[in-house]
């Protein structure tokens, strides 16, 4: 239901249906990551499921490095709308 808002969200903003668009991805990792945070809530021991949630951060964060790189206004405006926090640079 979350994702189904989002998509129309950024469809009306483009007109098209852009699911490659980097926020697309960024928006489906945290979601899948907050599932996968209240997950190891209740199963702390869940080994496999702690290395997934490590790679989907990773990838998220790369995304965000990227589209920080080339667009740093779409950046900050995606990082308002999923709350989360900005990545670190060096």
């Amino acid at each position: 239901m979350v994702k189904n808002s989002f998509i129309s969200v950024i469809s009306q903003k483009e007109n098209t249906e852009n699911r490659g668009s980097v926020e697309f991805q960024v928006f489906t990792f945290t979601s899948k990551i907050s599932i996968l945070t209240s997950h190891l809530q209740l199963h702390k021991k869940d080994s496999s499921s702690q290395r997934g949630l490590r790679k989907i951060l990773g990838k998220r964060q790369r995304l965000l490095a990227y589209l920080s790189k080339k667009n740093r206004e779409r950046y900050k405006k995606l990082i308002a709308e999923l709350d989360i926090r900005e990545i670190k640079t060096r």
